[in-house]
């Protein structure tokens, strides 16, 4: 692994798995104790369509897929508000709708032969500096976002109907929480693939929740589990020749499975 540091690819894939999983922490946690899995795997397929489109159209990735994936936050914010008995309907359709556009858009983009494997299981390894950019501003916007607005977002997570009492407003800080998290996925998709994303944002998680007493330590420790997941996924890969995205995910399943056996030996 040492030599494969003086590649500037392997370089940017690191930063690129550090900077993605210190925000898939933060977010993940906002995605679990919000019990918003579900949306959040609807996002995740929904901004399919926003790569087609960057395709067809000749922009970059990242601005089609992320104004897609918010796109469809705004509308899974607005639709789950006011319909959450039929939030399984929607999301479904949605997910639905949003690939099936990025297949047809693909298909009419000329002269293009896609690698449906880049974007279904991650392309890390072909992380430019533009995307680091952008990766890093997004992990500072949302850095910015949970402290500026910790106790309302904490409050809305927790107890929604508190918060409504105290004045917060539910729906507002709701619908951030969904943009910023459409945000996060379509930077995780770059790593692990819009196939394997939610387990990014969720197996960390996991982990950290056992391990954490509040929110904030919750956020700080899935963001540090993540990042050592992904470095140790991006060497097995490497000495390997493995896809990086499933060994990710793979490594983070294994180490999943090993906390829980501890967990129960010392419960025993």
């Amino acid at each position: 692994m040492i030599e494969a540091l003086s590649f500037e690819f392997m370089q940017h894939a690191i930063i690129a798995g550090v900077l993605v999983s210190l925000a898939s922490g933060i977010i993940g946690s906002l995605v679990v104790v919000n019990r918003m899995v579900f949306l959040a795997g609807g996002i995740a397929h929904t901004a399919y369509g926003g790569i087609g489109l960057a395709l067809f159209l000749g922009i970059p990735i990242f601005a089609g897929a992320s104004i897609f994936a918010v796109g469809a936050a705004l509308l899974m914010a607005f639709l789950t508000l006011k319909h959450r008995h039929r939030i399984d309907t929607f999301i479904g359709l949605i997910w639905a709708v949003g690939m099936a556009i990025g297949v047809i858009l693909i298909d009419l983009t000329p002269g293009y032969n896609v690698d449906l494997l880049s974007y279904l299981f991650g392309s890390i390894l072909a992380v430019s500096l533009d995307d680091l950019y952008y990766m890093s501003g997004l992990l500072f916007a949302v850095i910015i976002i949970v402290t500026i607005w910790y106790r309302e977002i904490l409050s809305v997570s927790y107890d929604s109907e508190f918060a409504s009492l105290r004045g917060i407003n539910v729906p507002l800080f709701y619908t951030v929480i969904l943009v910023i998290s459409a945000l996060t996925i379509v930077v995780a998709i770059k790593v692990v693939g819009l196939i394997l994303v939610i387990a990014m944002l969720t197996i960390p998680v996991y982990i950290a929740e056992k391990l954490s007493k509040n929110l904030f330590g919750m956020m700080f420790l899935s963001g540090f589990i993540a990042s050592v997941f992904t470095v140790l996924g991006l060497w097995i890969s490497y000495t390997f020749d493995l896809t990086s995205g499933a060994t990710i995910i793979l490594v983070s399943a294994a180490s999943l499975i090993l906390f829980l056996i501890s967990e129960k030996f010392q419960n025993r």
